[in-house]
């Protein structure tokens, strides 16, 4: 019998569905069957879709369920909720939350939320049940990255509350890895004084889940700290996730070389799972959990649905087709993205997405759509020259900038004339122009000036704020 480790999936039965009519058919029986279960269990679903006249039984197909549903921004959910209850505040949040959500609150056993790095945390509950599909879809992704049950895996993202922190933890326990929870909260010397322990105890770290910024961060202290490269640390592979740098072709090359590791990109919580490849190239992030969840795109101004078609770009919008707590249909978390549904050059199955930027982080000059992400690709591009640390700095409220766009970039510790930082700033304003239709007036900082975070970066300085 072949060694059941080197199986391409975790699982074979779904995963080679992927993206494939048949997946298509399970994806539509379990639609109906959610959607059943959210008009019979909760109380406010069943209100709206009474008074909007929205029949379950007669979504028969997936363009019959893009037509019924309207698209929901974490902000129009924020207003619907106080539009439906705020005369009921009075009776208390946990009498508000029996009909908003599926199941009775006090089945809900796990209660963590978004960072809120671009607004108010949106908190996610985990039942028993939605903590199994979770420990499921991180399982497929790590199966993917090369990881198997029995690996040593350290977790360096944050802990508190966060969606990556407990429930990947828990999941991880559960599928069977050594998880060493040690959080973003501790800081980057203690996580590399750890890191430097667990070498002499271990061959190799199999995997350190983290952020692409805090990964950077960590190995610009190393030799400070410890005194040694973060490329001797043996840790195999970063798995990146939390904001766009993974999937940037500089920033990945630039992690790699400096952990000496693979580095892997993803995305999701709960029945909701991305990956990227275990290759040198980037392809973008497979869709690994259609059977547990919708993904469409839409156009983000009129939110009409758009074709999935290979290289389409629109604003992500999923669904879940699993779960029982807090579930919404049609949701966006806000990611704008460009979907790829050919077969990968990998040959792992599955759709695939790229990020292109979050709408909370748009911004338009000149009518230009700019995102901080495309932004980073270019002064990445730059390093060592520069750090590849810089702030966008805002003189009015987002999204619309009257040009130039001012960016603070810090200059690399070996440019050290004003010569050489007046030629540097060209030759990116130049490239920015060149690449995103944008020409930047840059503002040189000192190596190290901008603070750095062991959470995720904010790139936009709000200079308007310090006006008022």
């Amino acid at each position: 019998m072949s060694d059941p480790n080197e199986r391409p999936y975790w699982n074979m039965e779904i995963e080679t569905k992927l993206n494939t009519p048949a997946m298509r058919e399970i994806q539509l029986r379990n639609l109906r069957d959610m959607l059943r279960f959210m008009y019979t269990r909760s109380g406010l679903w069943k209100r709206l879709w009474d008074r909007e006249r929205i029949d379950v039984e007669k979504i028969e197909t997936l363009e019959d369920f893009k037509k019924a549903f309207p698209v929901y921004t974490k902000d129009n959910l924020r207003n619907l909720l106080m539009t439906e209850y705020i005369d009921r505040l009075g009776e208390g949040l946990m009498s508000i939350a029996r009909e908003f959500f599926c199941v009775p609150p006090e089945e809900i056993v796990l209660i963590c939320s978004t960072s809120g790095t671009t607004g108010e945390p949106t908190p996610y509950p985990f039942t028993k049940r939605e903590l199994e599909i979770n420990t499921e879809s991180l399982a497929r992704a790590c199966w993917r990255m090369g990881i198997r049950p029995g690996n040593l895996i350290v977790h360096a993202m944050g802990l508190s509350m966060f969606g990556a922190g407990v429930p990947v933890v828990i999941a991880m326990t559960q599928w069977g890895v050594t998880c060493i929870p040690l959080g973003a909260e501790a800081g980057s010397d203690r996580l590399l004084n750890f890191l430097r322990m667990l070498g002499l105890a271990y061959p190799q770290i199999d995997g350190m889940f983290i952020t692409p910024s805090f990964a950077e961060y960590v190995s610009e202290r190393c030799y400070e700290v410890i005194g040694q490269q973060a490329s001797s640390l043996k840790v195999r592979r970063l798995i990146c996730g939390g904001e766009p740098g993974a999937g940037i072709p500089e920033v990945r090359k630039k992690l790699e070389a400096a952990w000496n590791a693979r580095l892997f990109d993803g995305m999701g919580l709960g029945p909701f799972a991305f990956v990227s490849c275990d290759t040198d190239v980037y392809y973008g992030m497979h869709f690994i959990t259609e059977d547990s969840a919708l993904l469409e795109i839409v156009d983000p101004e009129t939110m009409e649905s758009l074709p999935l078609e290979d290289g389409a770009t629109g604003l992500l919008v999923m669904t879940p087709l699993q779960g029982e707590s807090m579930t919404v249909v049609r949701h966006t978390p806000g990611d704008v993205v460009q979907v790829f549904t050919e077969p990968c050059p990998c040959g792992q199955t599955g759709m695939r997405i790229k990020m292109i930027g979050r709408t909370d982080d748009m911004l338009k000059v000149k009518g230009v759509m700019v995102y901080p992400a495309a932004i980073d690709n270019v002064i990445t591009g730059f390093v060592p020259r520069v750090t590849g640390e810089f702030r966008i700095v805002l003189e009015e409220p987002p999204p619309r900038v009257t040009p130039p766009l001012k960016l603070k970039v810090e200059y690399g510790p070996s440019v050290r004339s004003d010569e050489e930082r007046a030629a540097l700033a060209k030759e990116i304003s130049e490239t920015m122009s060149r690449l995103i239709k944008v020409n930047p007036h840059i503002t040189w900082v000192a190596p190290g000036s901008l603070e750095r975070t062991a959470h995720k970066t904010r790139y936009i300085e709000k200079a308007y704020e310090k006006k008022s």
